[in-house]
This record gives structure tokens, sequence and C-alpha cells, in this order.
């Protein structure tokens, strides 16, 4: 015979007037801390008691009941029943509903309370956003659904964001084959193929970060803080027809610019107008890029304008903010921290100071004629035009000197030939000459030249030689000339030259950098000083005293200095190969210890664009760890890598940590050349290895070269 099952009974429930409860001791829930009832509170007024309370009977001395009841679970409503009997908005004796346990419970109360505390389920984020999307649909907007619900608007936004999400991912959500931040991830684009596709290529690999999401989908994009964007400005991009993708879950600095052909023909568009604007000042060429690399001026000769004199209003102006900006700081001398409005004023006024100094210079119509101007768009996003640059090209011919036994014409001036042979080139190489007539003058032949300029070679070799000071005036006039003038002209005595070394790839930032700014100011310093002319040029370096003409010395062999780091021809062709590259690493060590470069003086600092974020978690807490200690990099160990790199940019700011190519080797550890067997592979350390432009292609390559390029 089958035993029957027992039957569960459920305790029966009742209205019981509210000055018939009082909270039990037995109430697990005893820290108030963090614990708000004010919602709770409002949420009953709003909608009424929708969880009933769970009471006892209180028994007397002799086990009768008295009448009174104790709450052992739901203290929380019961607090809040009595913040609004307080508030005047519910009767003292209003009926409370209540389950009702017999006194003979066998359960504890205190068990009870803690069931009900820890059996619950919080909401599903997938729920909660479709319970949103159910309220909105029927009517309520966003704002409403915040406020019944007690949550910011945001967190409703962001929860509303989920329906751009492709169902089949919502799908994968729910079946917990994804995590809500991934999730979160997803919602900056609404192109569902797009997300699904990115899902397929992701979802096998050990790297599923929800920033890597992020880039994937908006790798076609431009962030609003790019300089383009700043440049055009959104609001007129947003008007030619452009959308905006916006990320709700996170700072996303404006959100991302989903058109780049057309924020691209914004850019072009009012570079353009601003070139015609400047064409009409008359300049022979304009050269108009987004951004043009550090070093683009090499080789052609700057036009040094005369700023326009200030009007009297504009002096007065000048002398009414200096006097302003000095009244505030002796106010505030004495204050730790200046008020934002007095913070903001000031840098106000330095603003406008500086727009005065920025004022558009005089050029001579000549050097206009002749000059030329680079239009691009600065690192604030802000229009940057560079004028007075003049191509060798487009240099005025230098005139012949006059020989004053020449016949003169009639008026004493010197007789121009009546017939000067024209050079005719084909193809690139002098056309052959016709047979001129017996009787006639002919050119000395090339191998008799040549072996008489050699004794002349020979000679001024042991004359230089002879004279030091000669010899300096000689290499710093060949030097100077190659630094300020054509370096890749040929021509001249002395075959001394300093090849100016390049930068086959540059960080964004690089022209902006306290190092390029001081060689441009110690650049153009000297640019003011050195004549044009070339003789007034060597009378000028011969005048100058033995500092003068060894700190030039010292500014042009600096622009033959290379301690970069490429990438190794392994295939033995005409690349860099290893060897060369010990040699020049090995020589950079040298040079750099001989000087006592200090990169973090040199103003280098540890950013999320030149470093952190572009390696791995571990090598950003190993930067951490190494500059801030163990304690800084276990409090960022956690993080997605987006926000370990921008906090570890902050823990890192003062530390004078430095990755380890720009660190200072010491002589006991510095590299020597390594001698390899021809079919030995050398490996490369650590920070050498796989090398390359962030693109993933290969760094430039060039013939091998010492530190010191020079020939």
């Amino acid at each position: 015979m089958a035993t029957a099952v027992q039957k569960i009974i459920l305790s029966s429930s009742r209205d019981i007037p509210f000055n018939k409860l009082v909270l039990s001791q037995a109430n697990v829930r005893r820290v108030k801390a963090g614990v708000s009832i004010e919602d709770l509170a409002a949420s009953i007024a709003r909608r009424g008691l929708i969880q009933s309370l769970n009471v006892k009977p209180i028994l007397d001395a002799e086990g009768q009941e008295t009448g009174m009841f104790e709450v052992p679970a739901g203290g929380r409503r019961f607090r809040a029943l009595g913040q609004l009997i307080k508030q005047k908005r519910l009767a003292k004796t209003a009926p409370v509903p209540c389950i009702v346990r017999s006194a003979d419970d066998p359960i504890l109360a205190e068990e009870i309370s803690f069931a009900e505390n820890t059996d619950r389920v919080s909401l599903h984020p997938l729920d909660q956003f479709r319970a949103f999307q159910d309220m909105r649909l029927k009517g309520m907007p966003e704002e409403d659904i915040a406020a019944a619900n007690f949550v910011p608007v945001q967190v409703v936004k962001q929860r509303l964001r989920l329906a751009t999400v492709s169902a089949t991912l919502l799908a994968v959500y729910e079946e917990d084959g994804m995590t809500l931040e991934q999730l979160m991830a997803f919602t900056v684009s609404a192109d569902h193929a797009r997300q699904e596709q990115v899902w397929d290529a992701i979802k096998g690999a050990w790297s599923r970060e929800p920033h890597q999401i992020r880039r994937m989908l908006t790798e076609s994009t431009v962030r609003a803080s790019d300089k383009r964007a700043v440049f055009v400005g959104v609001d007129a991009y947003e008007a030619a027809g452009g959308a905006i993708m916006r990320d709700l879950f996170q700072s996303d600095d404006g959100g991302w610019l989903q058109d780049p052909a057309l924020l691209d023909r914004l850019v072009a568009d009012k570079l353009k107008t601003a070139a015609e604007t400047v064409a009409a000042e008359g300049w022979r060429w304009i050269e108009v890029a987004v951004s043009f690399p550090y070093g683009v001026t090499n080789g052609l000769r700057e036009v040094v304008g005369v700023p326009t004199d200030l009007s009297d209003d504009e002096k007065a102006a000048i002398e009414a903010l200096n006097a302003e900006y000095a009244g505030l700081e002796a106010e505030y001398e004495g204050a730790d921290e200046l008020p934002d409005e007095i913070d903001q004023r000031l840098g106000e006024i330095e603003t406008a100071l500086a727009s005065f100094d920025n004022r558009p210079a005089f050029y001579e119509a000549d050097d206009i004629a002749r000059a030329g101007v680079f239009i691009s768009i600065d690192s604030d996003g802000s229009l940057d035009i560079d004028r007075g640059y003049v191509r060798p090209c487009d240099e005025a011919p230098v005139e012949p000197e006059a020989d004053p036994d020449a016949p003169t014409a009639e008026g004493g001036e010197t007789a121009i030939p009546a017939v000067q042979r024209a050079v005719i080139t084909i193809g690139g190489q002098p056309a052959e000459p016709e047979e001129d007539e017996d009787d006639a003058i002919k050119p000395l032949p090339e191998r008799l030249v040549t072996e008489l300029t050699a004794h002349r070679t020979l000679a001024l070799r042991d004359a230089v030689a002879g004279n030091p000071h000669v010899a300096l005036t000689a290499l710093l006039h060949k030097l100077v000339c190659d630094t300020f003038r054509r370096p890749l002209v040929g021509g001249g005595c002395l075959e001394a030259s300093v090849r100016h070394i390049f930068f086959p790839a540059q960080a964004e930032d690089l022209k902006d950098s306290p190092s390029a700014k001081s060689v441009t100011e110690r650049h153009e310093g000297w640019q003011a000083d050195v004549p044009d002319d070339d003789q007034a040029l060597w009378d000028w370096l011969a005048g100058l005293d033995d500092a003068s003409r060894l700190a030039l010395l010292a500014h042009c062999v600096s622009y033959g200095v290379n301690a970069l780091v490429e990438k190794v021809d392994r295939l033995g062709g005409s690349g860099l190969s290893q060897h060369s590259l010990d040699k020049r690493v090995a020589h950079a060590d040298r040079l750099a210890r001989a000087v006592g470069l200090d990169m973090v003086e040199a103003g280098w600092r540890p950013t999320s664009a030149n470093y952190l974020g572009r390696v791995t978690k571990a090598r950003i807490l190993e930067a951490v760890r190494e500059g801030a200690g163990e304690r800084s990099a276990q409090l960022i160990d956690h993080l997605k890598k987006g926000d370990m790199a921008k906090e570890a940019e902050r823990l890192l700011a003062e530390t004078g940590w430095l990755p380890e190519p720009l660190r200072l080797v010491a002589d006991d550890t510095a590299v020597e050349p390594i001698q390899a067997e021809p079919d030995e592979v050398i490996e490369l350390p650590q920070f050498l290895t796989a090398r390359g432009g962030d693109d993933g292609e290969p760094a430039a390559e060039e013939d091998p070269a010492a530190l010191i390029a020079a020939e």
C-alpha cells in the first residue's frame, strides 16, 4: 500500500492594525547603515503594500495570546509603514496584511527572518530592461519610469539602450553566454549584423574584453574628441546629416562620429576655405593637411615676419588685463586653492593676452611672392597657419660676379656674351654637341681636369691641416649650410656633412614635446643670426668666439644623432643589420651617459596614449608595481584594461617611472655589439621584439648607420 504524501499547510493571512504590531528582536537585519526606507515608504505610498508581513503572536506569562504580534520577517516594510504614520499619511490603526504563524511553530523566528532575506533573487537585468520597455511602450516617459522606480534616469536610459542589441545576442546573454559588461559594450552600435559579426569573431577567443568589443564596433568611426571633429564642430557635423554613436555605460568623450567620409569632407572644405583666405595674401604656394610630420620644414628657409603694431585700444586692453591679473594674484596670494571662478578668470586673461602675441605678422611683398604657407589642424582642434617658408627651387638666382676685365658696352655696363651655349637634356643625359670648327677653343678633357684638381685638393688638405682655426671654420661652414639650407645640394670643396635623421614612425604628440620645442627654439635662435650670403656667413663664423662656435657646432651635429631602434633585416638584404643596430644602441647609451640624459627631465610621462594603453595588462601592472609599489598595483589589478590604463597613468604621473627603452643604461650593463656566426639567429631583447608600427606594418628601414650619421 502506497504511503500518502503529507500535504503542506500554509500559514493563514489576515489584516492586523498597525498599532498591534512590534518589531521582533529575532529579526536578523540589524545593521542600519546603507539600508534606506525612504524609497520603500514612497513605493508603499504609490502602490500599497505588495508583500505581507510575517508575524507571530506574542504570549503572556501563562502562554495566552495578548493580541499583539511581533514581526520577525518584514522589518523594512514595518519601518516604512511607521514612517508613513509619522508623516500623517497612514493611520495608526490601518490594517496591515500579515501572514500569521502559530505561536508553537517549531521553525525558529530567526530562521524565517534569515530565509526571507536570502531566498530572494534580484531581477535579471534583461527582465529589468523588458519591464522598462513595456512601461515605455504603454506610454510612460523615461523620467516617469525612473521616478516610479526610484532610480536615476540614466539607469533607465541604459537599460532601454539594450533594445539596440541584436535579439540573437540578447538570447546569448539570457543563457549566460556573455557578461552584462560585454552586452552593454554592444550598445555603442545599432547595426545588428555588425554586432553579430563581432560576436562571432571573438566568442571563441580567450580575450573578450568589453573594450575590445567597443573598439571593433567603432573601428570605422571617429571619436568626438578627435581634433578633426573638434575643428569642424559636432554641431556642424550633425547639421550636415552625420550620426553620432554614444555609449551610455561609460564616459565616451562625446561619442563616435559614424560617418568618417562626411567628417573628412567637412574638414577638407573648412581647410580649403581657410587656404583660399590665406591665398588672397599673395603667397606662392600653400600646403594643406590635417597634420604635418615633425621636421616638415627641414631644408626650407623661413622668412621672419614683423608683428603688426598694436593699436591704442589694444595697448589699453593689454594694460587692463595685466593689471587685473596682477590684482587677482595679489588678492589670492596666500590661498591654498583658488576659487573656481577666479581660476577660470585667470585662464581667460591668459588666453586673451596670448591672442595679442599671436597677432598677424607683416611680410615684405617680395617674400610673399617667393614663400609659402603650411595650413593644418593643431592638436587642440584649432586652425594652425604657419607662414613664410621658401623652397630651394624658389630662391632668387645668384647673380655671377662681374669680371672687371671683361669688355663693357657703351655706358660702362658689362657686356653680355653674344652667344651662350644652352645645355640640352634628353632622357636625363646631356645631348652630344655638334662638332665645332677646328680652330674653336674646346673645353679641357675631363680626365685632365680631374688630375689637375687632385693636386689642388691635396694642397688644400695640407694647408687646412696646418690651420685649426680655418679647419673649424670650414667644418662649421659646411655643417651650417647643411643645417640651415639645402642639405642634399652638392658642390663645395669639403666633403663633410651631417645627415639629418628623420623619424619614419612618430607619436602624434612628438611635435608638441618639450624636446621638440627646445630644438625648434634653439634652431630659430641661430637662424635669426645666420647670414644668407655665403661670404657673409664665412666672415660671421670666423668672427665668432670659441664658445659660440662650439655651441653652433654642437647644434649642427645634433641633427645627425640617431638612437632609433628599428626592425632588423634578418634576410640579409640591404636593410638594417643586427650588428648595426647593436652598435647604434651601444653608441646611443654611451652618448646618453655622456650628456646625463634623463627622459623624465626631458618631459616624458607614461600615458594611456603613448604607452599604457598599447601594452598588455601585465605590462601595465608591472609598470605600476615598479613605479608606485605593489599596493598600488593591487588596487587596479581587477580593472578592465581601458580603466586600468587610465588609473595607471594617474598613479605613475609623478613617480619618474620609465619603460626600459628610455632608461639610462649603466656602464656595466651596456650592450656590446654581438658577434654571430653567419647562420646564427640573434635574439633581440624582449622590449625590441615584434617591433613595428601600431597598424602592424614594419617600421621603415634605413641603411646601417652609427649613432651620429656623418659622412
